[in-house]
């Protein structure tokens, strides 16, 4: 729940050279309990913006080119833009949009539909927004695929007493044929965390943003895809379907296979987790998106 709040005194002093009226400003800590950035919506009497801190440099940078691929895809309005930086502080101050988080409102289906096919979309010109992937950031690219696959297999040897036969082959899979599918994916700048979670929407004007660049590096393109695969598409082909009509594009089959291991490494990194940590919430995820994607297989 947002709380009001205050900023930090580093913080506060470097903000009030950026936001006139700071010294009446209403303080919202708006940050997600799950994660590790720290978030406050600041609204002074002549504007609204948000105040992000960091918990390492790899985050401020990544959240600082995200900004920048996103002026060159995406119109003003669709993406935060950046006020001002602070290496120093690992901090931002970034422009608000209009609109509510898509996670958690009540939509009708029909608007629903509206917001995946726009997020498709929207997607697409991220996706298709020019970017110079190097052949090291490729071999980093691959490299990162293959961790992945080496992470299934090392889940499969934890927790595979807790899956079905068909569960158990299907992370088998993901070991042995992910990391040979990815060679000929297509690349682009990813989103990183391209979920309802970082969707804007403005009802009145039915129009969609996204935020939350902390996670955005070059990438396999499908990877953006993971969260919907596991968690919206399963019980709502129509969502998927909106999606990729927005996205413009259905994925070919090697994507389709890609897509469904990579959410299958998902799901097993999950339930492995929340063994490790005995965490009944992140086991019952874990469960829940290996078995949808078994029955999808099957």
């Amino acid at each position: 729940m947002p709380t009001t709040a205050s900023l930090p005194p580093g913080l506060q002093q470097w903000a009030a050279r950026h936001l006139s009226g700071l010294d009446k400003a209403t303080v919202t800590d708006v940050s997600w309990p799950r994660g590790d950035s720290r978030i406050w919506q600041v609204t002074t009497p002549s504007t609204v913006a948000f105040v992000k801190m960091y918990p390492s440099p790899a985050k401020y940078g990544r959240e600082l080119q995200g900004c920048e691929h996103a002026a060159r895809a995406l119109a003003a309005d669709e993406a935060p833009q950046v006020i001002s930086a602070n290496e120093e502080l690992r901090s931002v101050i970034l422009t608000a949009l209009p609109g509510q988080v898509v996670r958690g409102l009540a939509l009708q289906q029909a608007e629903e539909e509206q917001v995946h096919q726009q997020a498709g979309q929207l997607l697409r010109r991220w996706h298709d927004a020019p970017v110079s992937i190097s052949a090291a950031s490729r071999t980093d690219i691959m490299g990162t695929i293959a961790d992945q696959a080496d992470e299934a297999a090392v889940c499969l040897d934890r927790v595979g007493d807790q899956l079905s036969p068909a569960e158990r082959d299907l992370v088998r899979e993901v070991s042995t044929d992910l990391a040979r599918l990815a060679q000929n994916l297509p690349l682009a700048y990813r989103h990183g965390d391209y979920s309802p979670r970082n969707w804007l929407w403005w009802q009145a004007a039915g129009h969609h943003s996204i935020i939350d660049f902390e996670e955005s590096a070059p990438g396999i393109a499908v990877e953006d895809l993971v969260w919907l695969c596991g968690a919206a598409w399963p019980d709502r082909p129509d969502l998927r379907l909106a999606f990729l009509t927005g996205y413009g594009r259905d994925l070919t089959p090697p994507e389709e296979r890609a897509l469904l291991l990579l959410t299958v490494r998902l799901g097993v990194s999950y339930l492995s987790t929340g063994l490790a940590k005995n965490d009944p919430a992140l086991v019952d995820r874990g469960h829940t998106v290996v078995g949808r994607m078994a029955r999808a297989a099957g």
